[in-house]
């Protein structure tokens, strides 16, 4: 496919790229139309993979060295300016060390910055708490004009990483580290910021999840309907802010069960989202999270943390199973729950 339409490579060369390497390429091709574009970088344009945009275009890339929060009162100028700045850095630096230049400068102002945070969650396992981000989610939620997106693979961070481009204001998109697997097939799946993707239907049960969470969700939801017989849906909500409350609601009317699913601190971010909505509703539903603890993440490598908090297809079958098991009422009359 060309520029204009879509990347220039395929799912065969997606499965040996990391989400930011393919954030990398999709950002110069939009340089290449856009010339208001300009990437900046806090020393990490490599680990980041906008070096590539620094390459192609080193006129318009400003590297500020190690100072995140400077790089954000900068990027906020620039916006100022009439560019758009598309800034890079480490998901923890962005939501934690440099949290209120991005709230006062960026937020506040609702300037037309672009966010690309990557090693998010615990994709960066074995550098510990330091580097792990699993508490972002929540931050960058809760910043009045911000819009928040985890794209669920590198496929779906190159649709996320255009479409940021045409949606006015600041936006968060949260990428991980390491070579996440791929779940889509194609960029043509129907993207579009702020509307869930039906991954798979159901009636028995909603899985809500984003990011490394809709491959192990997909999987689990095929081995429930070949070894116990049901019908579960898939949701991949990768905005969780706006949150498409309608896929929410038509979830809980529909189905009555739901699990959330997130590489991300079981407080504040997908299924505080989801929560929220549902509260809001008035519905009444079984509802669970799955995500990490309210506590520091262990230190070791992504997949093994994965396992450990049950962020895997094998966790996810677990707590399916658990969540079918219970009883509750499921008649149609919602009066009562109002």
């Amino acid at each position: 496919m060309g520029a204009e339409t879509g990347t220039t490579w395929t799912v065969y060369d997606a499965n040996k790229m990391t989400g930011a390497e393919i954030y990398g390429e999709v950002l110069c091709q939009l340089g290449e139309q856009h010339p208001k574009i300009v990437g900046l970088s806090a020393d990490l344009a490599n680990s980041t993979k906008i070096g590539k945009f620094q390459q192609k275009f080193p006129d318009r890339f400003f590297n500020v060295g190690i100072a995140e929060q400077n790089m954000f009162g900068i990027a906020a100028g620039l916006a100022r300016s009439g560019l758009t700045p598309f800034v890079s850095t480490m998901a923890v630096f962005t939501s934690l060390r440099a949290a209120e230049q991005v709230r006062t400068d960026i937020c506040y102002q609702n300037l037309n910055c672009k966010i690309i945070a990557t090693h998010g969650g615990i994709s960066f396992g074995t550098a510990g708490s330091t580097h792990q981000a699993h508490e972002d989610l929540a931050i960058m939620r809760s910043f009045p004009n911000m819009t928040v997106i985890v794209p669920a693979d590198g496929i779906e961070t190159a649709n996320a990483v255009r479409a940021c481009l045409d949606h006015p204001g600041p936006v968060y998109i949260r990428v991980g580290r390491g070579f996440e697997p791929t779940y889509y097939k194609s960029e043509d799946y129907g993207y579009e910021i702020g509307r869930a993707v039906t991954i798979n239907e159901g009636t028995d049960l909603t899985i809500i999840c984003c990011g490394v969470a809709v491959l192990q969700a997909a999987e689990a939801a095929a081995i429930l309907e070949r070894e116990d017989g049901l019908r579960v849906r898939v949701l991949d909500l990768h905005t969780i802010k706006p949150i498409d409350e309608q896929a929410v609601l038509s979830a809980v009317t529909d189905t009555r069960r739901i699990l959330t699913v997130e590489e991300h601190s079981v407080l504040g971010g997908l299924g505080s989202a989801v929560a929220d909505v549902i509260a809001a509703s008035g519905k009444g539903c079984a509802f669970e999270k799955i995500g990490v603890p309210d506590q520091f993440c262990l230190v070791g490598y992504p997949e093994d943390l994965y396992a450990h908090y049950g962020l895997d297809c094998n966790g996810i079958l677990t707590k399916v199973r658990e969540i079918m098991g219970r009883d509750f009422e499921e008649d149609e009359d919602w009066e009562d729950e109002v």
